[in-house]
């Protein structure tokens, strides 16, 4: 284990910088450093050698050329073991760099961000820093390297006990080292290849943001790891009030619920078991959209999880304390309500931020045993009102609220999936069966009211007439389904014979 003499500190990320320059100072280290990390140190009254100083060139191309010079690189490079390497440093008065603290330009973060130009998300791109943090982590075994600040207090610990670090921290500190480059790497490669729907290489570079207490069942070991930045609105953003730790069950039902509610606006609350939505329905309160969409399937929602569209108030929040629910999620819980919830104290509650806006990024991906399966999201359709309308008989007004709101809540149920509904909630919904025909007698079954007037929603084609005529004996009278199959006429002339309204909107929604 060798001293730590000299540290030369560049960061973007000015957390704790000047609690650990002072440390660093009082050990006795010599600190070398640069730019707005250099006067950020000088200003808090800390002696610092400028690496301009050092390596004799200024700081040029507006900041672009700062640490690219042998100076630096071969002071944090040599191994101290190898007599021709220190040779050679002394022969050109170098003296040897050992800790690096680096952390790299937010070049995610700006990427992310719409406002930014194409320019200013290019100068995110960091040159000094990755070459390094590389060089240090290559000659890990004489050089610390520190990308995170939440590593400062460790590494002075160790510093304190002995003015020297430890091998087994310099290695991990080098492989957390590499693992931020890499994902610094690969966010770049993702945005300047953007424009490729699927790309040649899948790079997927993601921290881990907690272990999960175990997986789908209590034998398996699990962890959420979280994309940086994490899309507005979603179960990545999501922030915990209060409640148990999430299961590895409890954040694919939050996502299912908090991506529905999403589509379905602020008016919406939603219900989701098992990944599928149980209940679902818009209101003028967010208490009314939770007891309308309640009324859907209670049986079912028992143990659920809950998505609100709007923030949470103290009306909507004492009729989910009512009873026992894994969790609600929602834009925002106000203090009332917060204090409704607080009596549940096992209810996780989460705050996930504004909707999201705008498609999706990235892909959907699935993992399989030797591979992964990508491909782009399922989006949501255009409006259902420009979809043709197949019968003889157009739908109703009242048929097409429906129609819109059933269709929306269709691609979010695992196939073969059903939803019938009103124009503002669902009446039951069908859902994983392996024939269409079982997934309509599903739906009819779970309905807690009479299908008289309402709509159905079918995420694919009907192969057969069979599921419609079972529909229309149940009351419903409007049908939206993708079309395609072999026997849409045969089909849509059941829909005519029973006087039914039926539009094809000419796209399927299967959810394995």
């Amino acid at each position: 284990m060798r001293p730590v003499r000299r540290a030369l500190l560049s960061v973007f990320d000015k957390e704790g910088l000047v609690p650990l320059g002072r440390a660093l100072h009082e050990l006795g280290i010599e600190i070398v450093s640069t730019g707005g990390t250099a006067r950020a140190l000088e200003e808090a009254g800390l002696p610092v050698r400028r690496v301009a100083d050092l390596t004799g060139f200024p700081e040029m191309l507006d900041g672009r050329v700062k640490t690219l010079h042998p100076r630096i690189h071969a002071g944090i490079l040599a191994v101290r073991s190898d007599a021709a390497h220190m040779r050679d440093l002394a022969a050109h008065d170098i003296a040897p760099i050992d800790l690096v603290v680096v952390n790299l330009y937010p070049f995610a973060r700006t990427a992310a961000d719409a406002s930014k130009t194409l320019e200013e998300i290019v100068e995110m791109i960091d040159v000094g820093g990755p070459s390094m943090v590389r060089a240090a982590g290559k000659n890990w075994e004489d050089v610390g390297v520190l990308v995170d600040p939440a590593d400062y207090d460790e590494v002075l610990a160790e510093l304190r006990s002995g003015g020297v670090l430890s091998r087994d921290l310099r290695r991990r500190l080098a492989a957390k080292a590499f693992g931020a480059t890499s994902a610094y790497d690969a966010a770049i490669a993702r945005f300047l290849g953007q424009d490729d729907a699927i790309p040649q290489r899948l790079r997927l570079d993601l921290p881990k943001a907690f272990d999960i207490v175990y997986g789908e069942n209590p034998h398996q070991h699990a962890a959420f790891y979280r994309e940086e930045p994490p899309p507005e609105g979603s179960i990545g953003a999501a922030r915990a009030i209060q409640g148990k730790a999430l299961s590895f069950n409890n954040i694919l039902d939050f996502d299912a619920a908090i991506s529905l509610v999403t589509d379905l606006g602020p008016r919406a609350s939603v219900i989701v078991k098992h990944g599928n939505p149980c209940g679902a329905a818009v209101g003028d309160t967010p208490a009314e959209a939770f007891r309308s969409a309640l009324a859907a399937d209670p049986t079912s929602a028992f143990g659920g999880v809950i998505a609100f569209g709007s923030v949470l108030d103290e009306a909507a929040a004492a009729v989910v304390a009512e009873a026992f629910y894994e969790g609600v999620a929602a834009a925002a819980v106000d203090p009332a309500a917060r204090a409704v919830l607080a009596r549940k104290k096992n209810l996780r509650v989460l705050e996930t931020g504004p909707p999201a806006r705008g498609r999706r990024t990235g892909l959907d991906l699935r993992r399989v045993h030797g591979g992964v399966l990508a491909q782009e999201w399922d989006e949501r359709d255009a409006d259902v009102r420009s979809a043709t309308v197949a019968t003889r008989r157009p739908p109703t007004e009242e048929e097409w609220r429906a129609l819109e709101f059933s269709w929306t809540i269709v691609r979010h149920v695992k196939s073969n999936a059903i939803v019938i509904a009103s124009a503002t909630r669902t009446l039951g919904v069908g859902a994983g069966q392996m024939s269409r025909v079982d997934s309509v007698r599903l739906a009819i079954q779970k309905a807690r009211t009479g299908l008289e007037g309402s709509a159905l929603a079918s995420d694919a084609f009907f192969p057969f007439r069979d599921g419609l005529d079972l529909a229309a004996e149940a009351g419903v009278t409007a049908v939206v389904q993708p079309g395609g199959s072999i026997r849409d006429e045969e089909v849509v002339a059941a829909a005519d014979e029973r006087g039914m309204a039926m539009v094809l909107v000419g796209r399927r929604h299967f959810r394995h």
